[in-house]
């Protein structure tokens, strides 16, 4: 896939039309209906965008810095006259009358958005099988998932049905999906783009991020989408100035963890992969250390994760009760309790109720100290060792998956077994920290490359996307 400049540049010289583009990408679309990676196609919409578009080129107009590039934004971001339901039966038919940051700069810089992506509910599951609108099937193989919960993101970049896709990444949302269709996934540092209008999920992890081909785009939609705002207290300020010129340090020193790296969670083939990868960083005369993460740190990232992640989304997802927000049961009642509880119950899929029931379990009274506190006080444990860790290293290396895609349906002998797969990137959300997910390479056994992970300090954006470049 061209690049953004080489794509504007095309524009810019009438060797194509911003028109053609979007005709292309909406064929795309058609040819991959099978895909689910959207849930709606703002087909005319972005047509007539285009068409005018065009005419400013043609008149040699000013342009903003994202003209031409085609987005797509995952259903829990909010767009003024458009639905958002975040894969939630909820909030089926909801339309928002506002439209979120990210939203508002994209259209500002001249971008062009074809349509919201499918999700997993409330971005709960890591397989996107739990969406109102079925599953998103995998880009390179339909029979296996495509990875959660921005599934449809990573779909409709793989297919290339847009040019970068906008997704929300709470516990690794961004960079699976994008491994298990082989492209990259980048997770900025908590806060860099301002949240005001993302539907939430976990507050103190939701981060918004790109899915994209080419990680060289990233830099200048991140010097557009990032920045503070006033609507946002826990946007990034002062804004991580992105697009400088590129480092000239050209050999990196790189930390891993050998446990993390063959964890017997992960299968073989993925194991042999990253003792390979490795290999190979040190031939290209990089550095690459051995780090201790106590095994019982370790095994504590996923309880962590889902302890804080669920307590917040209880908390998120009381105010669609039906009386305020969201579904409201058609059943006769006797009192508004009743009418709360089948709303409710009527609204959430299966997975949303588990984990609102455990979020409102942890955060009950003789249960909020020995699970809610202790969480947050293992997640400030786990943040002291990565910040020690990155303190003398330039990135740390992780696997980004324990295996390939499962396939659609399978259910693992272990129902745990999903949520531990998240093992290597909740940890970048539970310590605010920017990473990115690459794909490497295939395996004997798959024709779905193998991604490795790679997470820098917190506000280091820049440098992270610089340097993934020379590994």
């Amino acid at each position: 896939m061209d690049s953004i400049d080489a794509l504007q540049q095309a524009l810019l010289s009438g060797k194509t039309t911003t028109r053609q583009l979007v005709d292309q990408y909406l064929q795309k679309i058609v040819n991959n209906l099978d895909a689910n990676a959207y849930v709606e196609v703002y087909e005319e919409e972005v047509l007539e965008m285009a068409s005018i578009l065009d005419e400013r080129i043609k008149n040699k107009e000013a342009l903003g810095p994202l003209f031409g590039i085609v987005f797509s934004i995952k259903d829990n971001l909010c767009y003024k006259g458009h639905q958002s339901t975040a894969g939630s039966k909820i909030l089926d038919g909801f339309t928002s009358p506002y439209s979120s940051t990210l939203v508002t700069r994209l259209l500002e810089a001249d971008a062009l958005i074809i349509g919201r992506t499918n999700c997993d509910e409330f971005c709960m599951g890591s397989t996107n099988e739990t969406s109102i609108y079925g599953p998103v099937k995998n880009a390179i193989d339909r029979e296996r998932v495509s990875g959660g919960s921005s599934g449809g993101a990573a779909v409709a970049v793989a297919l290339e049905t847009c040019h970068i896709a906008i997704g929300s990444d709470t516990g690794g949302s961004i960079r699976q999906p994008a491994a298990f269709n082989g492209i990259y996934g980048y997770k900025p540092s908590y806060g860099t783009i301002p949240r005001w209008g993302l539907i939430a999920y976990g507050s103190s992890l939701d981060t918004i991020g790109l899915l994209g081909k080419n990680v060289k785009d990233f830099p200048l939609i991140m010097s557009v989408l990032s920045g503070p705002d006033g609507r946002d207290s826990t946007a990034y300020s002062p804004a991580i100035q992105f697009n400088q010129p590129a480092h000239s340090i050209k050999t990196l020193k790189i930390a891993y963890s050998e446990e993390l790296c063959a964890h017997p969670d992960m299968d073989k083939a993925h194991q042999s992969h990253m003792a390979h990868y490795i290999s190979t960083l040190k031939k290209k005369g990089h550095t690459v250390t051995p780090v201790d993460i106590p095994l019982s740190l370790s095994e504590l990232f996923v309880p962590t994760y889902y302890v804080l992640a669920t307590a917040e989304a209880s908390s998120n997802l009381s105010r669609y009760d039906g009386i305020r927000y969201g579904h409201r049961t058609n059943e006769e009642v006797e009192d508004y309790r009743e009418m709360m509880m089948l709303s409710r119950s009527e609204g959430f899929g299966e997975e949303v109720k588990k984990r609102i029931m455990l979020g409102t379990y942890v955060l009950s009274e003789g249960f909020y100290d020995a699970y809610y506190k202790k969480a947050q006080q293992v997640r400030r444990l786990i943040q002291q060792n990565l910040e020690t860790i990155l303190a003398d290293n330039d990135l740390f290396l992780l696997p980004t998956t324990t295996s390939d895609p499962w396939k659609i349906g399978q259910k693992p002998e272990n129902p745990l077994m999903h949520y531990l797969a998240d093992i290597y990137t909740v940890l970048a959300n539970l310590t605010g920290f920017p990473a990115i997910s690459m794909p490497s390479n295939t395996t004997a056994s798959s024709r779905i490359p193998v991604s490795v992970q790679f997470v820098s300090g917190k506000g280091t954006d820049d440098n992270l996307l610089d340097m993934v470049l020379k590994v």
